[in-house]
C-alpha cells in the first residue's frame, strides 16, 4: 500500500454510538472516491445468507441495510435508533415491541415496516422450507412476529423457555431485506397474508427470491431491486473497480461524511488498485499476499482480543465418515508448528465456540485437544489402520483428504503444505483444494472432505463479543453445521447455552461442547485469526472492527482531515 498507514494495534479511539457526528474537513477531499479493501468476496447482497455469511459481505453492507443493531468495534451489539427502536413487552414469554422510526424508509421512497421483520424471521427461523440462511440461531425460537402488513410495529414473542440471550442482535444491520421487493418478485401482494395462511407457492416463491434474487451483477445495479436502508447505497459492482458505495439521498439520519466509499475483495483486481494508488483503509487476513521484498511484518490485531478462531471442520461423510479417519487426520495436523508459524503470537487454540476474547475461555482452554496439541505420526498411522473396510469387504482404500479454503492465499497454502507434508508421513494424502469459487457448503456436496475457515463458517471477517450464534455450528441441522456433526450431546448443549446468562452455567455448557466436539473431531481448532488492518493517517473516525462486519462497522462516519 503506498499511502502512510496507521496500525490498528498502536490507536485507542473512543467509541461514540451509530449516529455520532464528526467534524469534516475540506469538502473537497470528502466527495473524492475512498479505497477500502476487504478479505471478504463480493458475490451477493444478502448477507444473512449462507453464501453471504462465508462471504463477508457485512464487511460492505453494514451501513447500506440498516437495522435496529449494529455490532461495535469489539463486537458489541449498538442499538441504532436511526432505524427504530426494541423494548421489553409484557408477556408470559420474551416479548419484543419493535417500533420503525416514521422517517425510516428505503432508498426507493417505501417505508421500512415488520413486513421486513416476518421475512427477515421467516428466512432465518428454519421452520420454513427453501430458504438457505447462514443460520437459525435465535429467531428459530421464536414463536411468532405479530404484524398488521404495512404496519411500521411488531411484537415478537419468544417460545416458552427459549428467551434467546442475544436477542438485542436479532434483526440487526445485513438480517432484512425489503420485503415489497421480494413481495413483487413472488407476485404476492404480501409476505405476510403468504406467511399467514401457508401459501405454498408463494413462500416457494419468496424463498427463490431471498436466496437468489440478490446475487451481484457486473454494472450499474438496479435501483428498485438493490434499495438501502442505511446512509450508504451500493451503486454498481465490477470486478476490476470494486463495490461504489455513495451516499443514500434518502437517509434520514446524519449524511455519511465521505461521498463515495469503493470497496474491493477477493474477487476484485485488488492488485490493480495497489499499483494505482493503493488503500486507504484495509480490513484483511494477514499473510493473504506474500509480501515485496524488504517489506515490513504484518502487525496484527492482538490475539487476546480475538472474536475468531481459525480452525479445520470436518466432513462426516465420504473419505472422513468413520471417526479412526477423523481421529488420524488430526492426528497428523501440527497444530503446536501452525501456530507458531502462521499464529502471529497467538498460542494453540483449543476451542470450538469460546474465542480469545472470552472471559470464560483461559479457564478451560487447556482442558482440551491435548491428544491433538502436535502432530503424532505413529498414532495417525495406527488410526488408518482401524478404519472400516470397504462395501465390497476389501481394505479401506488410502486416506485421501481435499482440504479447501478460499484462494489464492499464500498464507493459508503454506499452512496445507505444511499440513500435507507431515500427514504424508503418516501414510494419508493432503490435497490442496483451494479455489477462488469454493463454497463453505462443499463438505455438505461431497466436493471437499474439509475446509479451512473462521468460526462461524466464514472465509472473512467472523464472530462477535457474544459467542451464542456461532455456537450454532456443532448444532445438528444449523446450516453453520459445515460438516453435519450430529452429537445430541453438543445439540442439548448448545440449546441451553443459547439461553443461559449465569456464567457458572455457560462454562458448563461448554465444556459439554468441547467434550463431544473433541470425541467426534467435528473440526481442528488451530489459533486465533490473525486480522490486519490499517488506515491512512489522515483519515479521522475509523475504528478497527473485530466483528463479522470488520471495520467498516462505522463508515459512514469516516472523514479526511
Amino acid at each position: 500500500m503506498r499511502k502512510q498507514m496507521r496500525r490498528s494495534a498502536a490507536v485507542t479511539v473512543a467509541v461514540a454510538a451509530v449516529g455520532a457526528g464528526l467534524l469534516s474537513g475540506c469538502a473537497a477531499d470528502q466527495d473524492s472516491p475512498l479505497h477500502y479493501r476487504t478479505d471478504a468476496r463480493l458475490s451477493t447482497y444478502n448477507a444473512a445468507s449462507a453464501t453471504g455469511n462465508s462471504d463477508g459481505v457485512l464487511m460492505a453492507f453494514t451501513r447500506v441495510q440498516g437495522g435496529f443493531s449494529v455490532l461495535g468495534p469489539q463486537g458489541q451489539v449498538i442499538s441504532d435508533r436511526d432505524v427504530g427502536t426494541v423494548e421489553l413487552a409484557p408477556g408470559p414469554t420474551l416479548t419484543l415491541q419493535y417500533t420503525f422510526s416514521p422517517k425510516a424508509v428505503y432508498s426507493d421512497g417505501a417505508k421500512m415496516t415488520c413486513d421486513d421483520l416476518v421475512l427477515a424471521w421467516v428466512a432465518q427461523s428454519g421452520r420454513f422450507r427453501g430458504f438457505d440462511a447462514a443460520t437459525t440461531a435465535g429467531y428459530r425460537d421464536i414463536d411468532r412476529v405479530e404484524c398488521m402488513p404495512g404496519a411500521q410495529t411488531a411484537k415478537v414473542r419468544f417460545a416458552n423457555g427459549r428467551s434467546y440471550r442475544d436477542w438485542r442482535g436479532l434483526f440487526g444491520a445485513g438480517s432484512m431485506l425489503p420485503a415489497h421487493v421480494v413481495a413483487k418478485d413472488a407476485g404476492v401482494t404480501s409476505v405476510v397474508d403468504a406467511v399467514r395462511t401457508r401459501n405454498a407457492p408463494a413462500l416457494t416463491a419468496i424463498a427463490k427470491s431471498w436466496n437468489t434474487g440478490f446475487a451481484l451483477p457486473s454494472g450499474q445495479l438496479d435501483a428498485k431491486r438493490f434499495l438501502s436502508s442505511g446512509p450508504y447505497r451500493a451503486e454498481s459492482f465490477d470486478q476490476k473497480t470494486g463495490l461504489r458505495l455513495v451516499r443514500n439521498d434518502k437517509w434520514w439520519g446524519a449524511p455519511a461524511t465521505l461521498a463515495t466509499i469503493i470497496v474491493y475483495g477477493r474477487n476484485t483486481d485488488t492488485a490493480a488498485r495497489t499499483g494505482a494508488g493503493g488503500f486507504e483503509v484495509a480490513d484483511a487476513t494477514a499473510g493473504l499476499t506474500e509480501p515485496a521484498a524488504g517489506a515490513e511484518p504484518p502487525q496484527v490485531s492482538p490475539a487476546s482480543g480475538a472474536l475468531s478462531t481459525e480452525q479445520i471442520v470436518i466432513a462426516h461423510k465420504g473419505a472422513l465418515a468413520p471417526l479412526p479417519a477423523r481421529q488420524a487426520f488430526a492426528s497428523c495436523v501440527p497444530r503446536d508448528a501452525l501456530a507458531r508459524a502462521y499464529g502471529y503470537g497467538s498460542q494453540p487454540w483449543n476451542l470450538h465456540v469460546l474465542t480469545p476474547a472470552s472471559d470464560l475461555a483461559d479457564p478451560i482452554n487447556g482442558q482440551f485437544g491435548q491428544r491433538y496439541a502436535r502432530a503424532d505420526v505413529v498414532r495417525a498411522r495406527e488410526l488408518v489402520k482401524q478404519r472400516p473396510p470397504s462395501p465390497t469387504g476389501a481394505p479401506a482404500p488410502p486416506l485421501k483428504v481435499r482440504l479447501g479454503y478460499l484462494g489464492p492465499d499464500a498464507r493459508r497454502k503454506k499452512m496445507v503444505s505444511d499440513i500435507a507434508d507431515s500427514c504424508r508421513r503418516a501414510g494419508i494424502e493432503v490435497v490442496d483444494a483451494a479455489s477462488p469459487d469454493v463454497a463453505a457448503t462443499a463438505l455438505r456436496t461431497g466436493a471437499l472432505d474439509a475446509v479451512l475457515l473462521n468460526t462461524g463458517a466464514s472465509f472473512a471477517a467472523a464472530g462477535a463479543a457474544d459467542v451464542v450464534r456461532d455456537a450454532y455450528g456443532l448444532f445438528r441441522g444449523d446450516p453453520l453445521n459445515l460438516g453435519d456433526f450430529g452429537d445430541p450431546m453438543a445439540a442439548d448443549a448448545v440449546t441451553k447455552f443459547s439461553v443461559t446468562t449465569v456464567a457458572g452455567d455457560q462454562l458448563a455448557q461448554s465444556r459439554a461442547m468441547e467434550t463431544a466436539a473433541w470425541r467426534d473431531v467435528a473440526a481442528i481448532p488451530l489459533f486465533a485469526t490473525p486480522r490486519e488492518q490499517k488506515w491512512d493517517t489522515k483519515l479521522t473516525g475509523v475504528v478497527a472492527g473485530r466483528a463479522r462486519n470488520g471495520t467498516g462497522w462505522n463508515m459512514d462516519r469516516w472523514a479526511r482531515q
